[in-house]
């Protein structure tokens, strides 16, 4: 049985701290989605916001009384009073109230230059004006956390006066006493050090609260960890300001798999991935795929020796099993690749390869031969598994672009039209059409579907879902390769291909190619 007192105590900031990241706006409706899926995950605390700085918070706090969380509370954020002789009145305390949440996070200057310089305070003021303001919530009847703003530069500038500050905090009643690395210049064993020291001067229990200025927010929360505190704080994704915030995403993982401990039985670890992809998906943020358990290439794999040795036993080269964090291994094929790659590609995708090593050693120096020309298969495995059936004769494509030719046509009056005009052949007829689209790639998709629904109806329902052009050989200037990869769904699937050429009005006709004779071949074999 796991001791109580060993357990931690995760606090998620995304809806605040991570809100403040920039290029990150989130509707009211987005912060109730992410706090009902931050609660099914297993997250203790959920920090809603401010509700003494914006309308939307302060709606946020009405809206989530009418939710029927399982597991987490939410806390409402707000700073210390303005003034000690006037906490009673204090506008944000009191919206803190107002919030009616059953915890709230205050925070308090604990580094002298800020008490100083932003509030004009004098050490003692300082201090009772955290009392004064603790003491105001928790006899308003809340569970009180006390951010110590700036704990750690604070303590290094003058000791005595941050952890008299966080006296003053214990004495208010605050249930924890959390250490900021506001500015995340702190190192792993400053930290560690500066934990040890608080703990011998404290009795209430210790979090942590890193920033990742200095790309050590998630080893300055272990750090702290190690040294006892148990009230974790950060963002899913480590989204925040600045440089983010400490990553829960990569933290909870360490903490369960690498430090042997845990938090509440609620946490779902092996759903940690899916809310990774979730708050990207939610704040309109591109994901890193390189991001630690969580990462659609944190347990992918490319050189070919290295995946020989994963087949073998994945332990060689993957620090956890993947599925513990519910994520996935993938190999992926280039020019690295050796055969050990193909098979296991092939493996997956169900194709059974011939006897011996000839095919696959020919087909690995096709693949390399083709990647030097430009094309790209790790990001277009839809491309890589009809070259690989084609190879094997189980495909062939379902129709030939005989004639091709876009026109774009813009002036200085802001007129913008696109046309492409195809000819297809599909067996021995031949369609001849023309359609028009938001650019000369937009129309070509619309001309290809335009001509081929009436011999395929079931590519009606697919769509284009993304669009990226890299060029090759900067170089070369204009006359430079493009490598073009287009992402297509049919709303239950979605797949990539690849196309390369000097042209890009060509290599995008052959992505958009292969993309629809993927949907063809797909259909027509699941029958």
């Amino acid at each position: 049985m796991v001791d109580k007192s060993d357990l931690i105590e995760l606090f998620d900031t995304t809806l605040r701290d991570g809100t403040q990241a920039e290029g990150v706006n989130v509707s009211i409706h987005d912060k109730l989605n992410i706090t009902k899926q931050l609660d099914a995950f297993g997250i203790d605390i959920i920090e809603g916001g401010w509700p003494g700085s914006n309308p939307k918070d302060k709606e946020y706090f009405q809206k989530i009384r009418l939710l029927d969380l399982k597991h987490a509370r939410i806390t409402a954020f707000g700073s210390t009073a303005r003034f000690p002789d006037k906490v009673e009145s204090d506008a944000n305390l009191n919206a803190l109230i107002e919030a009616e949440t059953p915890v709230v996070s205050i925070f308090g200057k604990t580094w002298r230059f800020h008490s100083e310089k932003s509030l004009g305070l004098t050490d003692a003021q300082n201090e009772e004006l955290i009392f004064k303001s603790v003491k105001f919530l928790k006899d308003h009847g809340r569970h009180v956390v006390f951010d110590a703003e700036h704990f750690f530069d604070g303590y290094k500038d003058d000791a005595d006066f941050a952890i008299r500050m966080l006296k003053a905090a214990e004495q208010g009643g605050a249930d924890v006493l959390v250490l900021c690395d506001t500015n995340g210049g702190t190192l792993p064993g400053e930290v560690a050090r500066i934990v040890q020291d608080v703990k011998m001067n404290l009795n209430k229990p210790l979090g942590i609260h890193a920033h990742n200025d200095g790309d050590l927010g998630v080893a300055n929360t272990l750090a702290a960890v190690e040294q006892g505190v148990r009230h974790v704080q950060g963002t899913i994704n480590g989204i925040g300001e600045r440089c983010g915030n400490a990553n829960l995403a990569t933290i909870i993982p360490n903490l369960y798999l690498k430090m042997g401990l845990r938090a509440n039985e609620h946490v779902k670890l092996d759903k940690i991935t899916s809310l990774s992809h979730f708050i990207y998906e939610v704040t309109n943020m591109t994901p890193n795929n390189h991001m630690p358990y969580v990462g659609k290439s944190a347990f992918a794999h490319k050189g070919g020796i290295h995946v020989s040795s994963v087949l073998k036993d994945s332990r060689m080269y993957e620090h956890v099993d993947p599925s513990t964090v519910g994520n996935k291994q993938t190999v992926v094929v280039s020019d690295l690749s050796g055969q050990s790659n193909i098979r296991y590609k092939a493996e997956k995708l169900g194709i059974e390869l011939p006897e011996g090593r000839d095919f696959s050693s020919k087909f690995v120096q096709d693949i390399k031969t083709l990647e030097y020309e430009g094309l790209q298969f790790d990001g277009a495995e839809a491309s890589f598994e009809l070259l690989l059936r084609s190879e094997l004769n189980h495909y062939q494509p379902y129709f030939e672009i005989t004639y091709s030719k876009v026109n774009v046509m813009f002036n200085e009056r802001g007129d913008d039209y696109s046309e492409a005009v195809l000819k297809v052949k599909v067996g021995d007829e031949e369609e001849h059409t023309a359609a028009d689209g938001d650019g000369p790639v937009n129309a070509l998709d619309n001309a290809m579907r335009k001509a081929l629904t009436r011999f395929y109806p079931e590519i009606a329902d697919m769509h284009l879902v993304d669009y990226k052009v890299r060029v090759l050989g900067e170089q070369n200037g204009t006359g430079a390769k493009v490598r073009v990869l287009v992402e297509s769904s049919d709303n239950t699937d979605v797949w990539s291909t690849v196309g390369v050429s000097t042209n890009i009005i060509k290599a995008s006709l052959q992505a958009l190619s292969d993309a629809m004779n993927y949907r063809l071949y797909h259909y027509k074999n699941s029958k």
